[in-house]
Protein backbone atom coordinates (compact mmCIF):
# COMPACT_ATOMS: atom_id res chain seq x y z
CA UNK A 1 0.00 0.00 0.00
CA UNK A 2 3.03 2.70 0.69
CA UNK A 3 4.09 1.72 -2.88
CA UNK A 4 0.70 2.47 -4.01
CA UNK A 5 0.78 5.66 -2.13
CA UNK A 6 4.26 6.40 -4.06
CA UNK A 7 3.06 6.14 -7.37
CA UNK A 8 -0.02 8.33 -6.36
CA UNK A 9 1.93 10.94 -5.01
CA UNK A 10 3.84 10.78 -8.35
CA UNK A 11 1.60 10.93 -9.96
CA UNK A 12 -0.27 13.77 -8.73
CA UNK A 13 3.10 15.73 -8.51
CA UNK A 14 3.34 15.07 -12.28
CA UNK A 15 -0.18 16.89 -12.70
CA UNK A 16 0.84 19.81 -10.72
CA UNK A 17 3.88 20.16 -12.61
CA UNK A 18 1.75 20.38 -16.04
CA UNK A 19 -0.74 22.34 -14.54
CA UNK A 20 1.88 24.58 -13.63
CA UNK A 21 3.44 24.83 -16.90
CA UNK A 22 0.41 25.92 -18.88
CA UNK A 23 -0.46 28.68 -15.78
CA UNK A 24 -3.46 26.68 -14.40
CA UNK A 25 -1.97 27.40 -10.54
CA UNK A 26 -4.94 26.93 -8.23
CA UNK A 27 -6.01 23.27 -11.10
CA UNK A 28 -2.18 22.56 -10.37
CA UNK A 29 -2.69 23.08 -6.07
CA UNK A 30 -6.28 21.28 -6.33
CA UNK A 31 -3.78 17.94 -7.92
CA UNK A 32 -2.06 17.54 -4.68
CA UNK A 33 -5.58 16.80 -3.29
CA UNK A 34 -5.08 18.39 0.13
CA UNK A 35 -6.94 20.67 2.13
CA UNK A 36 -5.29 23.29 3.67
CA UNK A 37 -7.54 25.50 5.28
CA UNK A 38 -6.86 24.24 8.99
CA UNK A 39 -3.11 25.63 7.99
CA UNK A 40 -1.08 28.49 8.50
CA UNK A 41 1.29 29.37 5.74
CA UNK A 42 4.02 31.69 7.37
CA UNK A 43 6.45 33.27 4.87
CA UNK A 44 9.81 33.82 6.60
CA UNK A 45 12.15 36.66 4.60
CA UNK A 46 15.63 38.16 5.63
CA UNK A 47 13.95 41.93 5.63
CA UNK A 48 16.17 44.82 6.39
CA UNK A 49 16.52 47.84 8.75
CA UNK A 50 18.14 49.77 5.82
CA UNK A 51 15.92 49.35 3.04
CA UNK A 52 12.48 49.77 3.63
CA UNK A 53 11.35 48.09 -0.10
CA UNK A 54 13.76 45.14 0.52
CA UNK A 55 10.27 43.50 2.49
CA UNK A 56 8.33 44.50 -0.48
CA UNK A 57 8.39 41.01 -2.52
CA UNK A 58 7.31 39.20 0.90
CA UNK A 59 3.87 41.36 1.04
CA UNK A 60 3.40 40.94 -2.84
CA UNK A 61 3.36 37.02 -2.23
CA UNK A 62 1.29 36.93 1.03
CA UNK A 63 -1.12 39.22 -0.54
CA UNK A 64 -1.30 36.89 -3.73
CA UNK A 65 -1.55 33.77 -1.84
CA UNK A 66 -4.20 35.02 0.28
CA UNK A 67 -6.25 36.16 -2.42
CA UNK A 68 -6.18 32.22 -4.05
CA UNK A 69 -7.77 31.82 -0.38
CA UNK A 70 -6.05 27.98 -0.27
CA UNK A 71 -4.76 28.53 3.51
CA UNK A 72 -6.74 29.47 6.59
CA UNK A 73 -4.33 32.75 7.62
CA UNK A 74 -0.70 33.87 5.37
CA UNK A 75 1.06 35.84 8.15
CA UNK A 76 4.87 37.07 7.10
CA UNK A 77 7.87 37.35 9.64
CA UNK A 78 11.43 38.78 9.16
CA UNK A 79 14.99 37.73 10.52
CA UNK A 80 16.28 41.54 10.28
CA UNK A 81 12.88 43.75 10.76
CA UNK A 82 9.52 43.88 12.01
CA UNK A 83 7.55 41.58 12.59
CA UNK A 84 9.67 39.34 14.02
CA UNK A 85 9.63 35.60 13.62
CA UNK A 86 9.78 35.25 17.44
CA UNK A 87 6.77 37.92 17.66
CA UNK A 88 4.59 36.64 14.69
CA UNK A 89 5.09 32.61 15.73
CA UNK A 90 3.37 32.79 19.21
CA UNK A 91 0.02 34.63 17.50
CA UNK A 92 -0.51 31.54 15.20
CA UNK A 93 -2.80 28.97 16.63
CA UNK A 94 -3.71 26.66 13.54
CA UNK A 95 -2.80 23.12 13.53
CA UNK A 96 -0.56 23.29 11.11
CA UNK A 97 2.04 25.79 10.49
CA UNK A 98 3.94 25.89 7.23
CA UNK A 99 7.23 27.83 7.38
CA UNK A 100 8.41 28.86 4.47
CA UNK A 101 11.92 30.20 3.80
CA UNK A 102 11.85 33.06 1.17
CA UNK A 103 16.06 32.74 0.60
CA UNK A 104 17.74 32.16 -2.71
CA UNK A 105 20.68 29.82 -1.48
CA UNK A 106 21.49 27.87 2.01
CA UNK A 107 23.48 29.97 4.54
CA UNK A 108 23.34 31.07 8.18
CA UNK A 109 20.02 32.44 8.31
CA UNK A 110 18.29 29.03 6.48
CA UNK A 111 20.63 27.00 8.59
CA UNK A 112 20.98 28.19 11.66
CA UNK A 113 19.07 31.32 12.31
CA UNK A 114 15.37 30.64 11.41
CA UNK A 115 15.49 26.93 12.87
CA UNK A 116 16.73 28.84 16.44
CA UNK A 117 13.79 31.47 16.05
CA UNK A 118 11.61 28.79 15.40
CA UNK A 119 12.35 26.64 18.49
CA UNK A 120 13.52 23.66 16.15
CA UNK A 121 17.06 24.05 17.72
CA UNK A 122 19.16 25.29 20.19
CA UNK A 123 21.80 26.19 18.22
CA UNK A 124 23.89 25.87 15.17
CA UNK A 125 24.06 21.85 15.73
CA UNK A 126 23.82 21.78 11.47
CA UNK A 127 20.74 18.69 12.41
CA UNK A 128 17.57 20.64 11.86
CA UNK A 129 14.05 18.61 11.95
CA UNK A 130 11.65 19.02 9.10
CA UNK A 131 8.28 18.38 11.21
CA UNK A 132 8.03 19.03 14.96
CA UNK A 133 5.04 17.78 16.62
CA UNK A 134 3.72 20.22 19.25
CA UNK A 135 1.33 18.54 20.95
CA UNK A 136 -2.09 18.45 18.07
CA UNK A 137 -0.30 20.67 16.67
CA UNK A 138 2.67 20.43 14.03
CA UNK A 139 5.15 22.73 12.93
CA UNK A 140 6.94 22.18 9.13
CA UNK A 141 9.81 23.76 8.09
CA UNK A 142 9.75 23.49 4.20
CA UNK A 143 12.70 24.05 2.09
CA UNK A 144 13.82 27.18 0.54
CA UNK A 145 12.20 28.50 -2.81
CA UNK A 146 15.71 29.21 -4.45
CA UNK A 147 16.99 26.04 -4.39
CA UNK A 148 13.60 24.19 -5.98
CA UNK A 149 14.08 22.56 -9.08
CA UNK A 150 11.01 24.84 -10.66
CA UNK A 151 12.86 28.00 -10.17
CA UNK A 152 14.58 27.45 -13.12
CA UNK A 153 11.54 28.65 -14.64
CA UNK A 154 11.18 31.27 -13.02
CA UNK A 155 14.82 32.44 -13.97
CA UNK A 156 13.83 31.97 -17.50
CA UNK A 157 10.58 33.92 -17.37
CA UNK A 158 12.60 36.58 -15.98
CA UNK A 159 15.55 36.66 -18.65
CA UNK A 160 13.20 35.86 -21.51
CA UNK A 161 10.80 39.00 -20.37
CA UNK A 162 13.47 41.20 -20.13
CA UNK A 163 14.52 41.09 -23.93
CA UNK A 164 11.12 40.81 -25.21
CA UNK A 165 10.40 44.46 -23.42
CA UNK A 166 13.27 45.80 -24.78
CA UNK A 167 13.91 44.45 -28.12
CA UNK A 168 16.02 47.32 -28.98
CA UNK A 169 18.45 47.73 -30.71
CA UNK A 170 16.89 44.44 -32.73
CA UNK A 171 15.39 41.47 -31.21
CA UNK A 172 18.06 39.32 -29.92
CA UNK A 173 17.77 35.50 -29.97
CA UNK A 174 18.28 33.38 -26.92
CA UNK A 175 20.89 31.25 -28.81
CA UNK A 176 22.88 34.99 -29.65
CA UNK A 177 22.51 35.50 -25.70
CA UNK A 178 24.78 34.62 -22.66
CA UNK A 179 22.65 34.36 -19.55
CA UNK A 180 24.68 35.33 -16.55
CA UNK A 181 23.09 34.84 -12.93
CA UNK A 182 24.33 36.68 -10.49
CA UNK A 183 24.18 36.09 -6.78
CA UNK A 184 25.74 37.07 -3.35
CA UNK A 185 28.75 34.57 -3.07
CA UNK A 186 30.36 34.38 0.33
CA UNK A 187 33.89 32.61 1.65
CA UNK A 188 32.05 32.04 4.99
CA UNK A 189 29.91 29.56 3.32
CA UNK A 190 30.57 27.54 0.95
CA UNK A 191 26.97 26.62 0.15
CA UNK A 192 25.88 30.46 -0.66
CA UNK A 193 26.94 29.65 -4.82
CA UNK A 194 25.89 25.95 -4.81
CA UNK A 195 22.45 27.41 -5.50
CA UNK A 196 23.46 29.57 -8.54
CA UNK A 197 25.46 26.89 -9.96
CA UNK A 198 22.92 24.29 -9.85
CA UNK A 199 20.79 26.23 -11.56
CA UNK A 200 23.19 27.31 -14.06
CA UNK A 201 23.68 23.60 -14.55
CA UNK A 202 19.93 23.04 -15.23
CA UNK A 203 19.32 26.08 -17.51
CA UNK A 204 22.74 24.95 -19.37
CA UNK A 205 21.29 21.24 -19.84
CA UNK A 206 18.26 23.05 -21.40
CA UNK A 207 20.83 24.14 -24.75
CA UNK A 208 18.62 27.65 -24.99
CA UNK A 209 20.97 29.95 -24.97
CA UNK A 210 24.65 30.19 -26.41
CA UNK A 211 26.08 29.98 -22.76
CA UNK A 212 24.72 30.55 -19.24
CA UNK A 213 27.15 31.22 -16.12
CA UNK A 214 27.28 32.14 -12.81
CA UNK A 215 28.48 35.58 -11.25
CA UNK A 216 29.47 36.67 -7.50
CA UNK A 217 29.36 39.89 -5.34
CA UNK A 218 32.23 38.61 -3.30
CA UNK A 219 33.45 35.44 -5.05
CA UNK A 220 35.19 34.82 -8.27
CA UNK A 221 33.85 34.76 -11.19
CA UNK A 222 32.75 38.58 -10.30
CA UNK A 223 30.06 40.73 -11.70
CA UNK A 224 32.85 42.81 -13.66
CA UNK A 225 34.34 39.46 -15.63
CA UNK A 226 30.79 39.22 -17.76
CA UNK A 227 32.24 40.88 -20.81
CA UNK A 228 35.31 39.04 -20.70
CA UNK A 229 33.40 35.72 -20.31
CA UNK A 230 30.60 36.46 -22.67
CA UNK A 231 31.42 34.76 -26.18
CA UNK A 232 28.54 36.56 -27.35
CA UNK A 233 27.59 40.16 -28.39
CA UNK A 234 24.29 39.87 -26.29
CA UNK A 235 24.39 39.57 -22.35
CA UNK A 236 21.24 39.17 -19.73
CA UNK A 237 21.97 39.04 -16.10
CA UNK A 238 19.56 38.21 -13.53
CA UNK A 239 20.48 39.17 -10.14
CA UNK A 240 19.07 36.07 -8.15
CA UNK A 241 18.14 37.90 -4.84
CA UNK A 242 14.54 38.18 -2.97
CA UNK A 243 14.26 41.60 -3.20
CA UNK A 244 15.42 44.68 -5.13
CA UNK A 245 17.89 46.01 -2.68
CA UNK A 246 21.26 48.09 -2.99
CA UNK A 247 22.70 45.19 -3.98
CA UNK A 248 20.55 44.49 -6.92
CA UNK A 249 19.69 48.21 -7.67
CA UNK A 250 23.24 50.02 -6.87
CA UNK A 251 26.40 47.69 -6.28
CA UNK A 252 25.61 45.38 -9.51
CA UNK A 253 24.66 48.19 -12.04
CA UNK A 254 28.01 49.69 -11.21
CA UNK A 255 30.15 46.76 -11.36
CA UNK A 256 28.59 46.14 -14.92
CA UNK A 257 29.69 49.84 -15.64
CA UNK A 258 26.95 52.30 -15.19
CA UNK A 259 28.24 55.53 -13.72
CA UNK A 260 27.38 55.65 -9.37
CA UNK A 261 25.65 59.20 -9.79
CA UNK A 262 23.56 58.25 -12.57
CA UNK A 263 22.05 55.08 -10.65
CA UNK A 264 21.86 56.70 -7.42
CA UNK A 265 19.72 59.42 -9.64
CA UNK A 266 17.39 56.99 -11.22
CA UNK A 267 16.84 55.45 -8.18
CA UNK A 268 15.41 58.49 -6.73
CA UNK A 269 13.62 58.92 -9.86
CA UNK A 270 11.63 55.42 -8.89
CA UNK A 271 13.33 54.18 -12.21
CA UNK A 272 14.90 50.86 -12.96
CA UNK A 273 19.01 51.57 -12.50
CA UNK A 274 20.35 50.38 -15.68
CA UNK A 275 18.86 51.44 -19.21
CA UNK A 276 18.05 48.40 -20.71
CA UNK A 277 19.44 47.49 -23.21
CA UNK A 278 22.69 49.55 -22.40
CA UNK A 279 25.58 48.91 -24.50
CA UNK A 280 29.17 48.43 -22.38
CA UNK A 281 32.14 47.11 -24.16
CA UNK A 282 30.56 47.05 -27.51
CA UNK A 283 28.14 44.15 -26.62
CA UNK A 284 24.58 44.89 -25.31
CA UNK A 285 23.61 44.31 -21.87
CA UNK A 286 19.81 43.23 -20.37
CA UNK A 287 20.03 43.81 -17.08
CA UNK A 288 16.65 42.42 -14.73
CA UNK A 289 14.84 42.95 -11.48
CA UNK A 290 15.70 40.08 -8.91
CA UNK A 291 13.91 36.83 -9.13
CA UNK A 292 12.19 37.21 -5.96
CA UNK A 293 9.33 39.89 -7.57
CA UNK A 294 8.48 37.50 -10.50
CA UNK A 295 4.80 36.81 -10.19
CA UNK A 296 5.41 32.55 -10.64
CA UNK A 297 7.26 32.82 -6.99
CA UNK A 298 3.79 31.88 -5.33
CA UNK A 299 3.50 28.71 -7.02
CA UNK A 300 7.24 27.65 -5.91
CA UNK A 301 6.27 28.52 -2.28
CA UNK A 302 3.20 26.18 -3.01
CA UNK A 303 5.45 23.33 -4.16
CA UNK A 304 7.37 23.55 -0.77
CA UNK A 305 4.30 23.36 1.54
CA UNK A 306 3.17 20.34 -0.87
CA UNK A 307 6.36 18.81 -0.18
CA UNK A 308 6.19 19.27 3.30
CA UNK A 309 2.85 18.08 3.72
CA UNK A 310 3.26 15.18 1.53
CA UNK A 311 6.34 13.81 3.28
CA UNK A 312 4.77 14.19 7.07
CA UNK A 313 1.63 12.07 5.58
CA UNK A 314 1.58 8.82 7.07
CA UNK A 315 1.90 5.60 4.81
CA UNK A 316 -1.31 3.84 4.03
Amino acid sequence: MARGRMRAGRLNAWLAARCLRFGWRDLAWAAVNESYQDSTLMLVAHGSRQNADSCAPVFQHAAALRRRALFGEVAVAFCKQAPFIREVLPTLSARRIFVVPLFIGEGYFAEEFIPRELGLVDGGSGNVPRLQRRGARSLHYCGLVGTHPSMMEVLLARADGVVEQHPAPQRAQASEITLFLAGHGTGWNENSRKTIERHVERIRARRLYADVRALFLEEPPRIGECYRLAKTRHLVVVPCFISDGLHATEHIPVLLGEEAEVVRARRGRGEWPWRNPTERKSKWVWYTPSIGSEPHLPDVILERVRESAAAAAPAV
